[in-house]
């Protein structure tokens, strides 16, 4: 399955067309005629529905459908198992089955009627051999001992993907206000999940409603009336009057009504400085998902190799197929049994320290 849709003006996605195809079929499913709700039994099913890259794709379900695939495959994710970093549609194609898809113009818009014929080619390619590239993906995961982990990490995307859409963790999006600390921090994330409630409230991009530098800004200084926003950055005339300024004020007042974010798990190491440790271990997960054929950024994001060194007992990298990959070796690589070295070759190495 695939989803072609729209949302540069919008908050949710305005779903343009749904593509379907199975073994011995194809079809294009206009949902500006057609009611999609009626797909909910498919997703719900006990199929195993292939998608790639399916985040945005399960929005679009979620939305027009109230539900998302029960059983879910991405190719995407799971092409990093064989070695491929975030790999294309176009990319996977060339690599399993030899051809190229057609091109198509990235650009184009799918709410417009008629399509033409070549919108129309371009979206069902997009489906057309999925099932076939699905195919190749298991066998090749099943002979190498991989499929597990691949299906293990669509689980985790469907509940990751379905965690996004809550309000009250908007805050975590934005960068500058994850490092802001106590009441300001209490305030951008008031501000957030209003900011979040108004844009779907409205239908509207959330940085339509207030842009990030502003909801920033606004966490800073605290303002009590609405006079108080004239002169805070990144707040224009839109946001000095009516539902939005006083929006944003009642969610600034609202800050303290929040109830107390879940304290930091205790860390194994009491806070230690930690970042000769995070180099280290970030070099030797590059070197190890080389050598594996697995895609780094699968294995540990930057965050996952952070929480590892720290000792946090929730670290992803601490558990499951991460932890067969990369548990036994970092644990040396920390506790300083072991050492890295170059290999001659451009390379690394981990080299035994004894006892």
């Amino acid at each position: 399955m695939d989803t072609e849709f729209h949302r540069e003006k919008t908050y949710f996605p305005k779903v343009a067309l749904v593509q379907v195809a199975w073994e011995g079929g194809l079809v294009l499913i206009d949902p500006l005629e057609v009611d999609l709700a009626p797909l909910a039994d498919l997703l719900e099913s006990d199929v195993v529905v292939v998608m790639h890259a399916a985040g945005q794709d399960l929005e679009v379900f979620d939305r027009v459908c109230g539900t998302a695939p029960r059983h879910l495959f991405d190719t995407q994710v799971a092409a990093g198992f064989t070695g491929l970093s975030s790999p294309s549609l176009t990319t996977l194609h060339e690599r399993e089955l030899g051809f190229h898809l057609p091109k198509g113009d990235r650009l184009t818009d799918w709410l417009a009627r008629p399509l033409t014929a070549s919108q129309l080619e371009y979206a069902a390619s997009d489906v057309a051999h999925l099932l076939e590239i699905h195919d190749r993906l298991v066998r090749r995961l099943d002979a190498d001992g991989r499929l597990a982990w691949a299906e293990q990490e669509c689980r985790e995307m469907l509940a990751r993907e379905h965690g996004r859409r809550n309000p009250d963790d908007a805050w975590q999006r934005i960068k500058e206000a994850r490092q802001l600390r106590g009441s300001a921090r209490d305030v951008a994330r008031s501000v957030a999940a209003w900011r979040e409630r108004r844009a779907a409230q409205v239908d509207i991009p959330v940085r339509h409603v207030l842009p990030d530098l502003g909801l920033v800004a606004v966490a800073q200084r605290a303002p009590k009336e609405v006079e108080d926003l004239r002169g805070i950055r990144g707040l224009d005339g839109r946001h000095h009057k009516g539902a939005v300024a006083s929006g944003i004020i009642e969610a600034v007042a609202a800050a303290g009504n929040l109830p107390p974010l879940q304290p930091d798990l205790p860390r194994r190491n009491g806070g230690a400085d930690i970042r000769a440790g995070v180099t280290l271990v970030s070099a030797w997960v590059s070197q190890l998902s080389r050598d594996l054929d697995l895609d780094p950024a699968l294995v540990g994001t930057r965050s996952d190799i952070e929480a590892l060194v720290r000792g946090d007992d929730d670290a992803r990298m601490s558990t499951g197929w991460r932890h067969q990959v990369v548990g036994g070796e970092v644990g040396d690589l920390l506790s300083g049994r072991a050492a890295l070295a170059f290999d001659g070759r451009g390379g690394l190495i981990l080299e035994s320290r004894g006892t």
